[in-house]
């Protein structure tokens, strides 16, 4: 198992998900997404596995303006402007090699172990 997990320190549900993992003692990988965001590769893999961009954008970020342009965009549009703005992608995005989740997702998690 390899996870890795995307997210900012200040997020509530990110640190679940890292306070999960630890209880567990599964070795993890947090990477913050303010310092250094995902790759064009990784977005997309992430986006395959839960279903799409959609899946993806946070409705409640504070920066409303991005949220209202990446779902009024054309789908190739919208997967460059989430990649420069990856501050309305939900968190956390949990990572196991093809496998992915968003937000926080125990029972999903569990069936990784």
């Amino acid at each position: 198992m390899n996870i890795q997990i995307f997210g900012t320190k200040k997020s509530f549900d990110t640190k679940k998900a890292q306070r999960y993992f630890k209880e567990r003692r599964i070795p993890f990988q947090f990477i913050d997404l303010r310092e250094k965001g995902m790759s064009k590769g990784e977005l997309q893999s992430v986006a395959r596995a839960v279903g799409g961009i959609d899946a993806l954008v946070n409705e409640d970020a504070k920066d409303q303006d991005t949220v209202a342009l990446v779902q009024h965009l054309v789908e190739s549009q919208r997967f460059e402007k989430l990649l420069e703005n990856q501050q309305v992608l939900r968190e956390p995005i949990v990572r196991n090699g093809r496998q992915a989740t968003v937000g926080y997702a125990p029972d999903v998690w569990k069936a990784w172990e």
